[in-house]
């Protein structure tokens, strides 16, 4: 009897210590899978290493197209790079004012703690939607005028970023380059984008300063893209299209209708162009989103202070010519001669 309240007391004792031992559960102190939010070092969605807790992000990109898609890389790019530990949740609004309304509530209420919006009605409805998260705007050419933020100098607000303000007048000088002879020049936008009709008016001013003649060619939707190229035709010795969302979508339809009619299209960036357009004197869309990403990186490893952190815009020097051959092939134009 003995010996069997013997071995029976070394079971108890064992249980004991297999107990005592799960209680120090390496998966955390709430239980459960493992909280890596609470580790010194944790791994990030690239499979990167960053110190600290894991950030959510949330992504509005207005619409797809090469410009903001390249944007929405350059932030991912420049994050990775910087080893920060996070979580995306990319969303686009698939160029719908109220799509873009409706995500910005949800991007808010699942509690992100920064949010991204690409392309200035995306970032409307963001900062629309929160005065607590910061948001970064990115792909808007004049944040102020946009009422985003209390000025391009001193934000003031939870909103920042980056502007692709192009450099308009640069792009009529290219224009007046290739086509010498050019006396009136359409401009192809939308008109419910405020970020193109403040390029439209920088424009406007530089084709008169020119010494051409300028007239402005609204679209209030894509619908309506064929029907006002079309229009154009016979009417203007050329188009200049900003980097207006709703165009640089449509762009392949602006090129077909446009260069069978002997009608070349100067464009406000180089994803326009690859889609037909004949040039462009443009920034680079990736770049611009990497400074969004690397001032993500201030705010949340950081801590720095979005109110007090100016937009930012890329230099002269980012910008780079950029030339359809096929296009000027098409068109009869001879731009070997072009830097």
């Amino acid at each position: 009897m003995k010996k069997t309240k013997k071995v029976l007391s070394l079971i108890l004792a064992g249980v004991m210590m297999m107990s005592l031992t799960a209680c120090g559960n390496p998966q955390g102190e709430k239980g459960g899978q493992a909280d890596t939010t609470a580790s010194e070092e944790s791994v990030t969605s690239e499979g990167k290493t960053a110190e600290g807790k894991q950030y959510k992000i949330g992504v509005l990109q207005l619409v797809q197209h090469t410009a903001l898609d390249a944007t929405n890389k350059g932030f991912i790019k420049a994050l990775d790079d910087a080893g920060i530990n996070y979580t995306v949740d990319q969303q686009n609004a698939a160029g719908d004012q109220s799509t873009c309304q409706t995500i910005a509530s949800k991007l808010v209420n699942d509690g992100n703690d920064l949010i991204l919006s690409i392309a200035t009605p995306a970032a409307q409805a963001v900062a629309g939607a929160t005065s607590d998260i910061p948001v970064l705007v990115t792909a808007v050419t004049d944040p102020a005028a946009s009422e985003l933020v209390e000025s391009n100098e001193v934000p003031g607000n939870n909103v920042s970023g980056t502007s692709d303000l192009t450099p308009v007048k640069e792009q009529i000088e290219l224009l007046k380059k290739i086509l010498p002879e050019a006396k009136k020049v359409g401009i192809l936008y939308a008109s419910s984008e405020s970020n193109s009709e403040i390029q439209a008016n920088m424009a406007r001013e530089a084709i008169e300063a020119a010494g051409m003649t300028a007239v402005d060619y609204t679209v209030s939707s894509s619908n309506e893209i064929q029907t006002v190229v079309t229009s154009m035709v016979g009417n203007v010795d050329a188009i200049y299209a900003p980097t207006d969302n709703t165009i640089a979508a449509g762009m392949t339809t602006v090129a077909m209708i446009a260069n069978e009619n002997g009608l070349p299209t100067i464009c406000g960036e180089e994803g326009m162009v690859n889609a037909g357009g004949l040039a462009t004197y443009g920034i680079d869309y990736f770049e611009l989103g990497y400074l969004t990403g690397e001032q993500a990186v201030k705010i949340l490893k950081d801590g720095e202070d979005i109110s007090k952190m100016p937009i930012e815009y890329l230099s002269l020097e980012k910008c780079k010519l950029s030339v359809n051959q096929e296009t000027a092939k098409t068109l009869g134009i001879d731009v070997s001669n072009i830097k």
